[in-house]
């Protein structure tokens, strides 16, 4: 039995344009320019607060970074609304999944950065919910690259986490990966780049959805 845990933003759904909007509407709320879409997208799959922080240039959670994230919860949900600013699936996922869910060899998890509400959100839009059988989410765990999220996974599971995978398109995803002792497929269409995924330890890059079967049955 293997357990397959997926990322979601950048891995499975594309939410980076959704991310930056409730991101820049943030800081701009707060008396705050707005930050670049590639600042953004370098923190996108860590915990909320600990990414407001750190592009405020700050290596601390204040009040200020606190209210701030109350402030992009609050407002995350309208803006997702609003027709530009959906999260569609990356062409071939939908496909991919159902492959994997067909196989009664393997469990499919989530792990992300998203707090417990963003990824129901996923869940419903999608119709996940036969998808994953175990999640982890920024509610639940420690932030990014901490092991926490893939070794409470395998505990629920009671699956090892040698015969785990985690597929992501950050090197926070690798990072946690290769802490918890699992295995690590990096995918070449999210937001990180595949230099900075080889160098935090992927075992292997894949180009499209249907690469990651092959690379998961070997």
């Amino acid at each position: 039995m293997k357990l397959v845990l997926f990322d979601c933003d950048g891995t499975l759904v594309d939410s980076g344009k959704l991310i930056h909007e409730v991101m820049s509407r943030t800081f701009v709320h707060h008396g705050l320019d707005r930050p670049d879409y590639e600042t953004t997208k370098s923190i996108i799959g860590i915990t909320l607060d600990s990414a407001i922080a750190r592009i405020m240039g700050q290596a601390e959670v204040d009040d200020r970074v606190l209210a701030m994230t109350r402030h992009y919860k609050e407002i995350y949900a309208p803006v997702r609304s609003e027709p530009e600013f959906q999260e569609p699936m990356f062409e071939g996922i939908s496909e991919m999944l159902a492959v994997l869910r067909a196989r009664d060899d393997i469990l499919i998890g989530a792990v992300t950065g998203k707090d417990r509400r963003g990824l129901n959100l996923i869940i419903d839009s999608h119709n996940f919910h036969k998808t994953f059988v175990v999640s982890r989410t920024a509610s639940d765990c420690p932030s990014k690259p901490d092991p926490a999220m893939v070794l409470e996974c395998c505990t629920e599971t009671g699956i090892k986490p040698a015969d785990t995978v985690v597929i992501g398109d950050a090197i926070y995803d690798i990072l946690m990966a290769k802490s918890a002792g699992a295995k690590a497929i990096g995918v070449s269409w999210g937001y990180g780049g595949v230099d900075d995924l080889k160098a935090a330890g992927a075992d292997v890059i894949v180009n499209l959805p249907h690469e990651i079967l092959d690379h998961i049955e070997r």
